[in-house]
């Protein structure tokens, strides 16, 4: 997708920063995570993790995902009947299309779409602070 993410996030400063201690299982998590293009769920990013460090917990995981997305380093999904997936904050702002049959992911940027919903909000006297748009659908 055009505007992804480019460089990698240093979650390990961010967390440094606000006093989190960097253990191995964190930093082979918060490396996964920085590494990541997809929107893994939980028990992804532990099966990714535990292939690196076999003694890495889902707790771990769990745990890590939270406090990063405290920070505003990664954002946290939670698409319509299946668990929350989590993306890296950084890069543009885009929304997501949901395969129903596959669980698949697409991100997709439209200006139209931007443009609509900035017209509608000034329309109604808003200005849009933020917003999300998920977009559900099956292949034909």
């Amino acid at each position: 997708m055009a505007g992804k993410k480019n460089q990698k996030p240093d979650y390990e400063k961010m967390l440094r920063k606000a006093g989190v201690r960097i253990t191995r299982p964190r930093r082979v998590i918060v490396d996964i995570l920085a590494g990541t293009d997809d929107h893994p769920d939980a028990p992804e990013i532990f099966r990714r993790a535990s292939a690196v460090d076999p003694g890495i917990s889902l707790s771990t995981v769990y745990r890590t995902t939270k406090l990063l997305e405290g920070l505003g380093a990664i954002h946290r999904h939670a698409f319509e009947g299946g668990p929350s997936r989590f993306e890296q904050a950084q890069g543009e702002h885009h929304d997501h299309l949901i395969d129903l049959d596959t669980g698949a992911v697409i991100e997709f940027k439209s200006d139209r779409i931007e443009q609509l919903q900035n017209e509608i909000a000034e329309a109604l006297g808003y200005d849009i602070v933020h917003h999300r748009l998920e977009l559900y659908g099956r292949k034909r």
